[in-house]
């Protein structure tokens, strides 16, 4: 099983790596969920951090594979920040909706 970076620092170093984006939501520190708002031309694309079942980091596709409009994501982040107070959003400008992050991608 791998360490799992704390949160915080995860979210610190992503924003650094020369991505364009912003912290929409802060969490815990140490161990908020992390939620990535992705922002393309074609919409809008929300991947959730999780653990596979192999215990090693992957990104969970949250809401379908087809893009997204701004007020579907708006309400489906509203929904997991209201859950989970700890939770970190990011959002990050990427145009082709790929994710520029590591990690297997579940849908």
């Amino acid at each position: 099983m791998t360490a799992r970076l704390k949160a915080s620092i995860w979210v610190q170093a992503t924003l650094r790596a020369g991505l364009n984006g912003a912290v929409l939501h802060k969490g815990d520190p140490d161990a908020g969920g992390i939620l990535v708002v992705l922002r393309g031309r074609e919409g809008l694309a929300v991947f959730s951090r999780i653990t596979g079942p192999d215990g090693e980091p992957a990104w969970l596709r949250a809401i379908g594979s087809e893009p997204l409009g701004e007020a579907e994501a708006d309400a489906y982040i509203a929904r997991q920040t209201a859950r989970d107070p700890d939770l970190w959003v990011i959002e990050l400008e990427v145009p082709d909706l790929v994710p520029p992050f590591e990690g297997r991608i579940v849908t």
